[in-house]
């Protein structure tokens, strides 16, 4: 009902345009606002509720001189018992019952379902205080309202789960989470290209250390380039073209190099420690550092790699596994095999002087045509 001068009628419309104008047309006003009993401005049809007690406004609004709402104590029992939240400074008009039916198990139902049982805090005009975010409040206060996640585009949705979080809004939660997984974008796995990567290179400055740890380079085409001190720890280079790309004092710790090609690469001072280089072709390489910083490969996956006619000098493959890989005519002086799988790996023409094998699986391996004696204290196993 509205009333105005004990005025009664009865209420009919869906619009709170509706209501004005009827207000307008029985109590011979021109009605402009509608309140409920303590000042709040009714905005929503929503919120009217059988046997609410109404006030027209023909202009005046219901708030004091300084603009803030007339609130007074609040109605007890059921759809009638109208309250007003002050949250972060923002006012909001509610029902206990809106508060306390939905999630019976939150704060906010613990906080209002038995008067003052909580001992809340009340500002200077009689609106409970919140110390909560308005922006990100409203929200859940609609949807304990009418049971639908509403959220305006200009408002975080991380922000309305933590509030949701902090309130013990369970229901809500899983709404949001979902709402948040499907408004990310899908994440773009696909491969860098060599036109892309060669504008990074440019926009680097030469001092700027340039790292690309995980980063997807499969199959790409990086032949020729200047890729020096680059980071590529955990890169993936899987059937990457390297065709005498020069990787001095490169990373590539525990890169995926399985099927790539590094013919004729600059391979001096890398770091390939658990690097996968399965099946990749590797012949002419240079690893030979003349300053004298040696190669890493300590630990790497080589099975089945061709490296005929590298220069390794003084090489690390401590553990490393060679099964069925060509070493023909390689120059592996002074370099470290100890516990390398060596098994049924051509070495036939290699130069070993100094090599340590020790520890090493030379099980079917090729030893013809070698440069120098192969020692016996070279290899136990």
């Amino acid at each position: 009902m509205l009333d105005n001068s004990a005025q009664v009628v009865a209420l009919y419309g869906s619009t709170i345009s509706d209501v004005l104008s009827l207000a307008s047309s029985k109590l011979g006003i021109r009605a402009v606002g509608v309140y409920n009993d303590k000042g709040g401005l009714i905005d929503d049809i929503a919120l009217i509720r059988d046997d609410d007690v109404l006030f027209v406004s023909d202009g005046e609004s219901c708030i004091d001189d300084q603009n803030e709402p007339m609130i007074t104590e609040p109605l007890t029992g059921g759809h009638t018992d109208w309250l007003t939240l002050n949250v972060g400074g923002r006012y909001f008009t509610t029902t206990r019952s809106t508060l306390v039916s939905k999630e019976p198990d939150s704060m906010l139902s613990h906080m209002f379902s038995d008067r003052d049982a909580w001992g809340n805090k009340r500002d200077h005009r009689g609106a409970f205080l919140i110390d909560r975010s308005p922006e990100y409040f409203e929200p859940i206060l609609n949807y304990l309202r009418h049971g639908q996640l509403i959220v305006n585009d200009c408002v975080n949705l991380l922000g309305v789960l933590e509030e949701a979080k902090f309130f013990g809004i369970d229901s809500l939660i899983e709404h949001l989470e979902l709402a948040i997984k499907s408004s990310q974008p899908a994440e773009d796995h696909s491969p860098i290209s060599r036109k892309e990567f060669i504008r990074f290179l440019l926009a680097t400055p030469t001092k700027s250390e340039l790292r690309c740890q995980g980063l997807n380079f499969s199959g790409a085409d990086l032949s020729r380039l200047d890729l020096r001190y680059i980071n590529f720890k955990m890169a993936n280079l899987s059937g990457c073209n390297l065709t005498q790309a020069n990787l001095c004092g490169a990373c590539l710790e525990r890169a995926d190099l399985s099927g790539s090609v590094l013919d004729g690469a600059n391979l001096q001072g890398v770091k390939m420690l658990c690097s996968n280089a399965e099946g990749a072709s590797l012949k002419g390489c240079n690893f030979e550092d003349p300053s004298g910083l040696k190669a890493n490969l300590e630990g790497a996956n080589l099975k089945g790699v061709d490296m005929e006619g590298s220069q390794m000098t003084g090489i690390n493959l401590r553990v490393a596994t060679l099964k069925n890989a060509k070493l023909k005519n390689c120059n592996l002086r002074g370099a470290t095999l100890a516990g390398t799988d060596l098994e049924n790996c051509d070495l036939s023409g290699c130069d070993l002087q100094e090599a340590n094998l020790r520890g090493s699986n030379v099980k079917g391996a090729i030893f013809e045509e070698m440069l120098t004696p192969l020692h016996m204290s070279q290899s136990v196993r």
